[in-house]
């Protein structure tokens, strides 16, 4: 997966559509640059992240926060994600490497590596996470060659790769999720996405969370954020989508959006653009999906996921990430370790940043140092994901 030039170029497999869909690409672009919803993190004198910014992300549902994570950061999580892309099992289902040695997930029991034939939407019209992907995206055709099938999608990211879990110890990351979900945040899961050059798969138009849409006190904010950090960046072709201020009006009709719109092109859709380190933020509630990479470059985006403190206590698990019955405060805390490790690992690998005062670690934060029992400690630690 190596650097490549930055174009909103299509390989030919869009047949007759393509013409439509470079149309489509270049007005999204273009909408996403009107938003004023991106720019460097910034905060106000008291510490907290800027109001405008702050404005602006729950106007629209995300916010590209630009410049966030230094080249020489970046090149470390490039050479992690590289050893980890090479230890995948050879095809789905193996237990080896293309060398021969054990893959990357041999020891997992949790669910970890998801699969896709190439250009293809594998949840799109199905029952799949609850249902909530309901129209089948357009599936290009791959050139010959293409594999079989292909990883696109890894969870639990942090337990296979140290420069993940120093990054989900990020001092901003840290402040923006105490800015929008409270001090008291809690984590909810992390993930790599792949969409590879050509063969990428698409992810259906959909809206996140499942357990909060009729209670009386949804609002925009009930089912958290996603975070993602681009290795590469992202163009309107590869990127993720979001129809801007969609997540303030509750559970919508996806498939209604898509048959009013004639495809799967929904026309107030935007493409989330960014360079190599930008950091998107992007609310869980909002209608966002991602066409099939057939563009000659990789998106390459690790989401890290955060929920509010009070939409996840005493809530019965929503089922998409894990079959736990209800979230109490000895579970939350169980999950919530993990953000320990990070922060531990990032002040000792970055030994002069400032290091976030996490609040519900503040007191027992030196419970948590990082050393090989913590690594091991990790192992399928997302079969606690907070799912709600």
């Amino acid at each position: 997966m190596a650097l490549s030039a930055h174009s909103d170029d299509l390989l030919a497999s869009y047949g007759d559509r393509e013409d439509a869909m470079r149309t489509y690409l270049e007005a999204g672009a273009a909408r996403a640059e009107t938003l004023g919803n991106r720019g460097p993190v910034r905060y106000g004198p008291d510490g907290r992240l800027a109001g405008d910014i702050l404005e602006a992300y729950w106007r629209t549902g995300f916010y590209v926060f630009t410049g966030v994570v230094q080249p020489a950061e970046l090149q470390e999580l490039e050479a992690d994600l590289n050893a980890m892309w090479a230890r995948l099992p050879v095809t789905e289902g193996a237990d080896t490497d293309a060398s021969g040695k054990p893959a990357l997930t041999a020891e997992n029991e949790a669910p970890t590596l998801f699969w896709s034939a190439p250009l293809a939407d594998p949840f799109g019209g199905t029952d799949l996470a609850n249902g909530r992907h309901p129209a089948r995206m357009f599936e290009p055709r791959p050139a010959s060659g293409a594999p079989a099938k292909s990883v696109y999608l890894i969870l639990g990211i942090l337990q296979f790769s140290e420069a993940c879990l120093r990054l989900y110890g990020h001092p901003d990351l840290l402040r923006i999720a105490a800015a929008v979900n409270g001090d008291d945040f809690t984590p909810f899961n992390e993930a790599l996405f792949v969409k590879q050059p050509g063969i990428g798969a698409s992810v259906a138009w959909h809206q996140d969370g499942v357990t909060h849409w009729d209670s009386p006190d949804l609002d925009p904010g009930t089912h958290g954020f996603n975070f993602q950090v681009q290795l590469y960046g992202s163009t309107a072709a590869n990127a993720l989508w979001v129809v801007p201020g969609s997540h303030r009006h509750g559970k919508l009709d996806i498939k209604a959006m898509v048959e009013r719109a004639g495809s799967d092109r929904l026309p107030d859709a935007v493409p989330v653009l960014c360079a190599p380190g930008d950091v998107s933020i992007c609310n869980r509630q909002t209608v966002h999906g991602s066409f099939a990479n057939a563009s000659p470059d990789a998106r390459v985006s690790l989401n890290l996921g955060f929920h509010r403190r009070r939409s996840v206590l005493g809530i019965e698990a929503g089922g998409v990430h894990n079959e736990v019955a209800v979230y109490d405060d000895a579970r939350i805390r169980e999950r919530t370790r993990v953000l320990g490790y990070a922060i531990n690992a990032r002040r000792a690998h970055y030994p002069h940043e400032a290091t976030v005062n996490y609040a519900p670690l503040a007191d027992t934060l030196n419970e948590y140092p990082w050393n090989d029992h913590a690594r091991s400690d990790l192992r399928d630690y997302n079969t606690l994901d907070l799912s709600i």
